[in-house]
């Protein structure tokens, strides 16, 4: 059953076509993988999943809900949908804990006990409980990231979004946070959407691997087709420039 589907999906920034023609459908559960290079219209068509950008063409259901329409209420899909963006976007004022619990405390209006148990727990899961009580500024780079990680988990998401999410930080801290990454994209049934420029990440992660270049799809393929053989011109070209043989 479908999670996420595109429809004929166009998305123009002005004059410039940034999504062409997008068909795509992402079953729960499965974990797929956005490459191309820089400009290829990637982290535009994550977000746009949970109504981060718009679109101007063709149909976009997400669990169930259309959200081209008007009548839709993107608060709800975003309860569903959890995003974790390049830059860590925690709240500066708030220390690591309670940057996990204000969300669940606002939208899903949980008891606090409660809250700060699941927080503090997914906080571990991320090996950070010993940070909870940090403020922003006194962690890391790749810490903060698996904050912000531990943070959309608390929502319960039954999709997640994560947009290179190792973009922004140090050489030395990426694994940590891809490792945090590869262990929830394995447990249960959440379905994640993962752009990012990590090829050997990807293929160990991914069931599926999405090739994209200039606004298009122009591979869709299982992870060990995909790496082994790529069928589109464009894509062998690509992945014979970032994988060393």
């Amino acid at each position: 059953m479908s999670m996420i589907e595109f429809r004929n999906v166009q998305k123009y920034y002005g004059d410039f076509h940034a999504l062409k023609d997008i068909n795509l459908e992402i079953d729960k559960g499965e974990t797929v993988v956005l490459i191309g290079p820089s400009g290829s219209g990637k982290s535009t068509l994550a977000r746009t999943v949970n109504g981060l950008e718009t679109i101007q063409d063709g149909q976009l259901i997400v669990n169930g809900h259309n959200i081209g329409e008007k009548s839709t209420n993107l608060n709800l899909i975003r309860k569903d949908v959890g995003m974790v963006f390049q830059h860590f976007n925690l709240y500066a004022n708030k220390d690591v804990l309670e940057n996990v619990m204000l969300a669940p405390r606002i939208v899903l209006k949980l008891n606090e006990d409660e809250n700060k148990k699941r927080a503090m727990a997914l906080l571990d899961q991320v090996g950070l409980a010993d940070k909870a009580h940090n403020m922003p500024s006194q962690i890391s780079g790749g810490q903060a990231q698996r904050v912000a990680i531990a943070r959309s988990l608390a929502m319960k998401p039954r999709c997640m979004l994560f947009d290179e999410p190792t973009s922004a930080l140090d050489p030395e801290m990426i694994d940590d946070v891809l490792n945090v990454i590869k262990y929830v994209t394995s447990q249960g049934d959440m379905t994640s959407l993962i752009v990012t420029h990590e090829m050997g990440f990807a293929q160990e992660v991914a069931n599926r691997v999405i090739f994209m270049d200039q606004g298009q799809i122009l591979e869709d393929e299982a992870t060990d087709k995909f790496y082994n053989h790529p069928t589109n011109e464009r894509a062998r070209q690509f992945l014979s420039k970032i994988i060393k043989h």
